[in-house]
């Protein structure tokens, strides 16, 4: 019975790892993004439109978000297991 409560035990301090690598992934994909939209912007100028300009903002937005909580949930989780 014990093996099994190991399960849903608390876990260390080395599982916080996991919302470092997720938020460097998705920063990492952030900067990709941006250089791709500003690469996007310069080469269609001529054709924007507020569409474009605005898909583009929303999905900057939301890796940005992503990026925020994961930092985040990394920095609760390292600070509560201290």
């Amino acid at each position: 019975m014990t093996d099994f409560m190991s399960f849903f035990g608390p876990l260390d301090k080395s599982a916080c790892v996991y919302f470092l690598i997720i938020s460097v992934i998705f920063f990492i994909g952030l900067l990709l993004l941006l250089g791709s939209e500003i690469i996007y912007v310069l080469q269609n100028f001529n054709k924007l439109n507020f569409r474009v300009i605005s898909t583009g903002v929303i999905i900057l937005f939301n890796m940005f978000i992503a990026y925020f909580v994961n930092r985040l949930l990394y920095t609760i989780c390292n600070k509560s297991l201290a």
